[in-house]
């Protein structure tokens, strides 16, 4: 007598842990379901987010460049004065030389004060030329945050509506699933867990419908739902791994 009590007892502990687990997964469809309303969207704001700060950031990098080519350039012109003054004062020592070879070596410097100028000249031509770029580079990016900008208020509008819409229901799914996961056994709240996150749909716990797997739709053998029916034991689909329940326990919890 004491046996059979023992194993009545133990068939009630299954059905409960059954009945426990697949009101877990119920609660915890609907959670997904909000996240599914959800959508991308708060990947795309934090995308988008992190696009702006980047952009941000290369802007200022490009103006920290450009204040240094200006610099450069600057100094470049100052060089080139420097060279025409030389230039004045050597022509003007031209006039008061002794003899050919202090022409001669006047002339020279003259003329290496000439390519000093011609160099920075074209040095200066292709500074500018590259602020030229660098300012289109500073004028798209901030275009494209712009753009962005436009986007990110969209999209984080949408979420704050849909947040402000869901957020109470999503706040008490989750203290219900916390509340409900409280009731089961860890080692299979852990396999619960570890086959939700096997699948996109997060579906870990199904019903057999039309004699096949509510998760794979595979076809469950007459005796494998004879036993599910019994509620005696865990019974796993063997084609995708989730544990299947009958219509009784889907009834008990509707």
């Amino acid at each position: 007598m004491s046996k059979a009590k023992d194993a009545s007892r133990a068939d009630s502990s299954i059905e409960e842990a059954l009945r426990n687990l697949y009101r877990l997964q119920k609660i915890d469809s609907k959670i997904d379901e909000i996240q599914i309303l959800k959508g991308e969207l708060p990947m795309e704001v934090k995308d988008l987010e992190d696009e702006l700060t980047g952009l941000k950031t290369r802007i200022t990098k490009i103006e920290e460049d450009l204040g240094q080519v200006e610099g450069a350039i600057a100094n470049r012109k100052n060089t080139i004065k420097e060279s025409e003054s030389l230039i004045k004062k050597y022509q003007k020592q031209q006039n008061n030389v002794k003899n050919n070879r202090e022409y001669d070596a006047l002339s020279k410097e003259i003329e290496m004060q000439k390519l000093e100028i011609q160099l920075n000249e074209k040095r200066i031509r292709e500074a500018e030329t590259d602020m030229a770029e660098r300012q289109e580079q500073i004028d798209a990016a901030k275009k494209a945050i712009k753009d962005k900008e436009k986007n990110l208020k969209t999209k984080r509008e949408e979420l704050e509506r849909i947040i402000e819409e869901t957020d109470a229901e999503e706040k008490a799914l989750l203290k219900k699933s916390k509340d409900q996961a409280a009731k089961i056994e860890d080692r299979l709240l852990q396999a619960y867990h570890r086959i939700r996150s096997t699948y996109r749909n997060g579906l870990a716990v199904v019903t057999v419908n039309r004699d096949a797997c509510g998760g794979c739709y595979n076809a469950i053998p007459p005796q494998t739902q004879m036993e599910i029916r019994q509620h005696k034991k865990i019974i796993i689909c063997e084609h995708c791994g989730r544990v299947l329940v009958d219509e009784v326990l889907e009834k008990a919890h509707a």
